[in-house]
């Protein structure tokens, strides 16, 4: 596997103190890049659902894996603490490359088959509450948006640059549960218009679909025999996007991990080049509960 050489190339990637965001932050480093990692957990502060991964644990492993880690503490649901990181990195780095929302809250509280208010995944729209919809929204699209409007000036400025947005194809169907599915289909779209509107400037923005992905959280919980791939395949990928001098020709897509690893010949950490996952929605044909 040939590896994509970003020495000088400054990356941002938000949501890496866990999950796919370090496994992104640690596939840019692989690279040789400068890659600043940020989120809410942090070894000087308060943990997301008191989970001990942490912002320092992923700079290390970017330094472990050839590149050169900086962390930075931001809670990306807040307009004022994104702004203030963007102008922090542009002031101490002197430009982003890349950046990348992998910014995902709807899953805490879930345990594999009930969210934190009893309900089942899947469950019919009509027998639950629409108010856990909201966070859905603010813990996925919304950072996306955040991050992408604080980096676009930055970018125009250097007319150049590349947007990745973490999300899940919704383009084989419905993902099973309407909050989650709602919440991608969001996040897919808001990459499409990102895309239309920075065409001019020469920036890619564009969505990132992994599998199952093999995270801190899979492993603890239900379901981690089904997990198809590990978080350095994203890594990898957004990595082998970001040495693609030909980059724009994909803005405005939504890009799976596993025809990536096809289309640039990397592999996950095992060597193996895991194929795409499909969610298989439950049959609520008779009205019930799942």
């Amino acid at each position: 596997m040939t590896r994509p050489d970003l020495r000088g190339k400054v990356c941002l990637v938000a949501g890496a103190s866990r999950g796919v965001g370090r496994g992104i932050a640690r596939g840019l480093g692989e690279a040789g890049a400068t890659v600043i990692v940020t989120a809410r957990s942090s070894e000087t502060g308060p943990r997301t659902e008191t989970r001990p991964e942490t912002i320092e644990d992923t700079s290390r492993e970017v330094d472990a894996a050839g590149g050169e880690g900086h962390h930075y503490i931001c809670d990306h649901r807040s307009e004022r603490s994104v702004d203030e990181l963007v102008h922090w990195c542009v002031r101490r780095f002197g430009r982003i490359d890349v950046a990348v929302s992998s910014v995902w809250g709807g899953s805490e509280g879930f345990d594999g088959e009930h969210y934190r208010d009893g309900i089942a995944w899947g469950t019919p729209f009509w027998r639950r509450s629409a108010e856990p919809f909201s966070s859905h929204l603010t813990s996925g699209p919304y950072p996306g948006l955040l991050l992408a409007r604080a980096v676009a000036p930055a970018m125009i400025s250097a007319k150049s640059g590349l947007i990745v947005l973490v999300s899940f194809g919704t383009e084989d169907g419905y993902l099973g549960d309407i909050y989650y599915d709602l919440a991608k289909a969001t996040t897919n779209r808001l990459a499409f218009a990102c895309a239309a509107d920075l065409a001019p400037y020469g920036i890619a923005c564009l969505g990132l679909s992994p599998g199952f992905v093999r995270t801190e959280r899979v492993r603890d919980g239900a379901g981690s025999e089904m997990a198809t791939e590990t978080p350095l395949y994203a890594g990898r990928a957004v990595a082998a996007l970001a040495g693609d001098e030909g980059v724009s020709r994909r803005s405005g897509q939504i890009l799976h991990v596993a025809d990536l690893a096809r289309a640039y010949g990397f592999t996950d950490a095992d060597g193996t080049q895991p194929g795409r996952f499909r969610i298989e929605p439950e049959d609520h044909s008779d009205g019930g509960q799942p």
